[in-house]
């Protein structure tokens, strides 16, 4: 029994500890926002590890400011979607890979048109996510319909809960 209360409060104390990291990043994100400020207004970026060339845009600021303005939301909503125990969580995937792929688009790009396509090339992963979801949801109705339970004892029922880390990425992959 005393073995069972410690790893009980090494977990909790885990989570808090975890949990904070998350709100302090979460908390910080409109300054995260800002970070294109401190970038400067040149063509070339001069930093102690790397010199950043901006070719395509003519100004480094920019495209700092446009991966910030992809990258914060991206972990955002990853962070939501670890985080959410809900039985809809998997329809956060459909804007996670959108945002995903314009990160990977614009970084692989030379040209200066970004976020054109991106739609279509979502559509088949779109054609995975919304079934499952909608499946999801005809299921939890179902037993809704069948059974005399609440809709909170039905969502709990569906709710993942995890250990860890690395149980959380097990659990989704």
């Amino acid at each position: 029994m005393e073995e069972k209360s410690k790893y009980l409060r090494t977990d909790s104390k885990k989570a808090i500890i975890l949990g904070s990291i998350i709100a302090t990043f979460i908390s910080l994100t409109p300054y995260l926002f800002y970070l294109h400020e401190t970038v400067p207004n040149t063509e070339v970026w001069e930093t102690i590890i790397y010199t950043f060339h901006s070719e395509i845009y003519k100004d480094a600021q920019i495209v700092v400011w446009t991966l910030t303005g992809k990258i914060i939301p991206l972990i955002l909503l990853i962070i939501w979607f670890f985080t959410c125990r809900h039985w809809w969580y998997h329809a956060l995937l459909v804007p996670i890979v959108m945002y995903f792929y314009q990160i990977i688009s614009f970084s692989l790009s030379n040209t200066e048109f970004i976020d054109e396509f991106e739609l279509v090339h979502i559509i088949p992963f779109m054609a995975v996510i919304i079934p499952s979801i909608y499946l999801i949801r005809a299921r939890l109705f179902d037993r809704l319909n069948s059974v005399n339970k609440s809709i909170q004892e039905l969502e709990d029922e569906l709710k993942m809960k995890p250990k860890g880390i690395k149980g959380l990425f097990n659990q989704y992959f």
